[in-house]
């Protein structure tokens, strides 16, 4: 299969206080499940540094209700862009993947670089529209969580690149 799902950085610490976390994970594990069945690569990306989300802590561990397939990989990372300093462009090349769908924690921070990382290093782009979430954070943003996520859908939806294809789908309208 040419697509591969990336979930970004659902890890307990960085769910906390996300607009509608419980759904968001809802509708990860559907599409996860849909993936893996379908043959598809499903990649789980985890956030870890020295100062929050610490390797093997508590608030580094994946949240408590996200389903992982048996045939999921997991991946850590430093940075917001889930492919700088890592192997995801290897992995999802030596897979022959053209194509990723982007589900995740935080909207406006790693689901957002992630997804426009793909796009420039030749990756066409499916963005679930109800499958990444953000919280309020006044040091951030005034904006709303739920606002957040719809900021960031409407400027996948209007984004062009050229010979990419973007897709921004809710996780039921998904076509594999």
């Amino acid at each position: 299969m040419d697509t591969a799902l990336l979930v970004i950085d659902v890890q307990e610490e960085a769910l906390e206080g996300c607009h509608d976390a419980e759904g968001t994970v809802t509708r990860i594990n559907d599409v996860s499940r849909r993936m893996a069945e379908a043959g598809a690569p499903v990649i789980y990306i985890q956030h870890e540094d020295d100062g929050e989300l610490v390797r093997e802590s508590p608030g580094w561990q994946l949240a408590a209700g996200l389903e992982r397939p048996d045939e999921s990989v997991r991946l850590a990372k430093t940075f917001r862009d889930g492919f700088e300093a890592t192997d995801l462009q290897g992995m999802l090349e030596r897979e022959g993947v053209r194509r990723v769908v982007v589900t995740g924690v935080h909207s406006d921070f790693c689901v957002q670089t992630t997804a426009l990382s793909a796009l420039i290093r030749g990756f066409d782009l499916v963005l679930v529209s109800d499958g990444h979430t953000a919280r309020t954070s006044a040091e951030t943003s005034e904006l709303s969580g739920e606002a957040l996520r719809q900021l960031v859908n409407a400027r996948m939806a209007t984004l062009r690149y050229p010979g990419r294809t973007i897709e921004v789908v809710r996780a039921a309208e998904l076509s594999l």
